[in-house]
């Protein structure tokens, strides 16, 4: 073999270099996807703070929002089911017409959630 064929040869067997730099695609994801949504929740909890009632508000947690739908964490069932009951009664109606984007339906699910954070600010404000 001459020396332009084993060079060939030595080039064709190198392992390629796969590596991606992930700064900018994670900084475009960032930027475009996830500051949207936090903008729009942070809204959403303002509109929450003075529509939703006090004794009911401190028991519920703003989780996401995403396609229009309001997932809000609700800690016990008696809480709940008068959420349920006052979002029926006209509170849906009422956020939605406090809230500039667009609000199709507000999920609410169970769980348990810290009501402050390790600052002593509520969970769910940004």
């Amino acid at each position: 073999m001459d020396d332009a064929q084993l060079r060939t040869v030595w080039q064709q067997r190198q392992v390629d270099d796969r590596t991606a730099q992930i700064g900018q695609p994670l900084a475009i994801l960032m930027k475009h996807t996830l500051a949207r949504r936090v903008r729009q929740l942070s809204r959403l909890a303002v509109v929450w703070d003075e529509v939703v009632p006090e004794p009911v508000r401190d028991h519920t947690a703003l989780e996401s929002f995403s396609n229009g739908v309001l997932t809000v964490v609700v800690d016990s069932a008696p809480h709940r089911f008068q959420l349920q009951t006052m979002l029926r009664g006209g509170l849906t109606r009422a956020i939605q017409a406090s809230f500039s984007g667009t609000l199709n339906k507000v999920r609410l699910v169970p769980g348990q959630f810290a009501s402050v954070d390790l600052a002593g600010e509520r969970r769910y404000e940004f």
